[in-house]
């Protein structure tokens, strides 16, 4: 086995009295992957922005090549080939995806920048992530999938020795997540020393070498992946065994809650129509790109369509979202960061926005703000050490759990959720789906869109999938499993194959 190349040692990080990482032992060996793991706010983010040069460590040593060594930035880091992927994208947006790739590094032919060699490089780099985009294209133009390989040919184009991924998969689809491992375990074969972090423990089956486990900041367990299931890593995520991911289903009653009828948005959805039930959790399924969130978007008023759509026997206006909110409907969006939450605002100021008319309106009632606050940490289990801190400070898990007290704060009656636990661990999952069961058995109606079959299965009594923009099918109750699911997702109607 190689000596390791990056490695910490006793490592402690403190932010003001608060310390979140206590002594932690860490080594990245060159031709190995390492999955670090552990729950939303175990510490992961934290090691690795140590390990990257993007924060200090409080106490304790980081060693290069087992020498202690101090980055006064990340700069240095990647300079000696450490680089980091984040979770978030690093991109300027209204650049090329070339100028991006090269941007800091730009190839030059004398004094004048080399355009030409640059986008030929970048397309080659595309080209092995099996990704079409043009070199040229802006950035702000191509999709959250291809922002993630562009994100990837940024670090395949630099001198590797040690590549940390934070989270890399939590925006692609299923085909870009086998084209990704492919080039990890080139990397690896090539003697690179990779640190991955992925909360699909499937994923950390099948393509790490060792798995290290942190818990509240404290490493609890590192082994061979061989050497463990992935039951027990999820039980020495969370501190206790971990049966039941998914509560029984509620049962769907007889009155019908919402109603969509022919309902298309040019371009992405075309007659679309669906019926859901009180006290049903209704999956939609179906690839990226299909029309799940856009068929969500416009019944939730945030898009132009046209069609009918009627919540308890009343039409919606098209394109109106506060009247669909006012109406008791809610729309939980899958972009957290870009669209649901303000990342540089408090909690209380987050959960509060949509409904400061009942906070008074102009002349804000800030202790009746600090008491709902109050209620959503304690019914959504939300850890925070400082209430007052940026919800960009808080870990993904905590973030979406904020997010669902902001959507619930109305009391809707129709709930639509679109990737309700994209991005966050285990333990915070199974409390997600169990808030999610008891909606459900309060008597509200609920769709989940999810791009994970085993959350469709779980949770939804009827599944319907999307195909080109199109609901191609539903399944029910025995009906629903991942092979049903994926051939209608693709197209494909029946046994022999033939195009939907």
């Amino acid at each position: 086995m190689a000596d390791p190349i990056l490695s910490l040692s006793s490592v402690s990080k403190s932010f003001g009295p608060i310390e979140v990482l206590h002594g932690v032992d860490f080594e990245l060996r060159p031709g190995e992957i390492h999955a670090l793991i552990g729950e939303n706010g175990a510490g992961k983010s934290t090691t690795m922005k140590i390990l990257g040069g993007y924060i200090d460590q409080t106490a304790g040593e980081v060693l290069w090549q087992g020498q202690p060594l101090r980055f006064a930035h990340s700069d240095e880091a990647e300079a000696r080939g450490i680089i980091m992927i984040h979770q978030e994208f690093n991109l300027a947006e209204h650049l090329g995806v070339d100028q991006n790739v090269f941007l800091g590094r730009e190839l030059k032919r004398g004094w004048r920048l080399d355009h030409a060699a640059m986008r030929a490089r970048t397309a080659e780099l595309l080209a092995q992530l099996d990704c079409p985009v043009d070199p040229s294209a802006r950035v702000s133009d191509i999709s959250v999938p291809s922002k993630q390989m562009v994100e990837i040919a940024k670090a395949l184009s630099r001198d590797l020795k040690v590549l940390i991924m934070d989270e890399p998969t939590a925006v692609l689809t299923e085909r870009d997540c086998e084209v990704l491992f492919r080039q990890v375990e080139r990397l690896r074969d090539e003697g690179v020393a990779v640190l991955y972090t992925s909360h699909k423990l499937s994923e950390v089956k099948r393509i790490c070498d060792r798995v290290t486990v942190l818990r509240d900041g404290a490493m609890v367990r590192s082994s061979k992946v061989s050497e463990i299931t992935e039951d027990e890593m999820a039980e020495a995520m969370v501190g206790r065994e971990l049966s039941g991911l998914y509560p029984a289903k509620a049962l769907p009653r007889a009155e019908v809650m919402l109603e969509v009828e022919n309902l298309s948005v040019p371009g992405m959805v075309q007659g679309a129509s669906l019926k859901l039930r009180r006290g049903e959790v209704l999956g939609i399924g179906g690839l990226v790109g299909s029309g799940r969130t856009e068929l969500a978007e416009a019944i939730a008023g945030l898009r132009a369509c046209s069609g009918t759509v009627r919540l308890e026997g009343k039409d919606l206006p098209a394109a109106e979202p506060h009247v669909a909110m006012t109406r008791g409907l809610a729309y939980l969006t899958e972009d957290r960061k870009g669209a649901g939450l303000l990342l540089e605002k408090t909690l209380r100021e987050n959960l509060t926005l949509p409904l400061l008319d009942r906070f008074g309106g102009l002349l804000i009632d800030r202790k009746a703000e600090e008491a709902a606050l109050d209620k959503a940490i304690a019914d959504f289990a939300i850890r925070v050490p400082e209430r007052n801190m940026a919800v960009g400070n808080l870990s993904g898990g905590n973030q979406q759990k904020l997010l669902l007290a902001k959507t619930l704060l109305s009391d809707p009656q129709v709930i639509l959720i679109d990737e309700p636990t994209r991005g966050i661990d285990i333990g915070t999952k199974q409390q997600i789906y169990r808030l999610i069961a008891d909606l459900a058995a309060e008597g509200r109606a609920i769709v989940v869109i999810s791009s994970e079959m085993p959350e469709l299965i779980g949770l939804a009594s009827r599944v319907l999938v999307m195909h080109a923009g199109r609901v191609v099918g539903e399944l029910a109750q025995d009906e629903i499993n991942e092979g049903a699911i994926v051939r209608l997702a693709m197209g494909l109607k029946d046994s022999e194959g033939e195009a939907a």
